[in-house]
């Protein structure tokens, strides 16, 4: 784990997904998105997710899904369990949004102490 891993300890964390998606791409990118989020609903440090839709405003990301995650120790442990659940459907992730032409900016955030 890294210094600033080490550093946010008890902090949540918001893991933060957001997708420019084609029209075309929609329907398949938002089924991939809800099987994730089931699984990760059921992870020990899971606080709350968001799936967010671009209505109006000229941002190009048009899809943004955000889980809060009760600390880093939790995004930790639940990679793995991810990464083998996908394995497990033979879902490759990059495969998949290089195919439909899905451009992704993903990280994670903490919150501003104080605001």
């Amino acid at each position: 784990m890294d210094l600033l891993n080490q550093q946010l300890g008890n902090i949540s964390v918001f893991r933060v997904d957001k997708f420019v998606v084609p029209a075309e791409a929609r329907e398949e990118i938002l089924r991939k998105v809800r099987a994730t989020h089931e699984l990760l609903r059921l992870q020990d440090g899971f606080v709350q997710d968001f799936l967010l839709e671009q209505f109006s405003g000229p941002g190009e990301f048009n899809l943004v899904t955000i889980v809060e995650w009760e600390n880093q120790a939790a995004v930790d442990n639940v990679v793995p369990i991810v990464k083998a659940a996908q394995a497990l459907v033979g879902f490759n992730p990059q495969e998949t949004l290089t195919r439909l032409g899905v451009r992704a900016d993903i990280a994670n955030y903490q919150r501003i102490p104080g605001f």
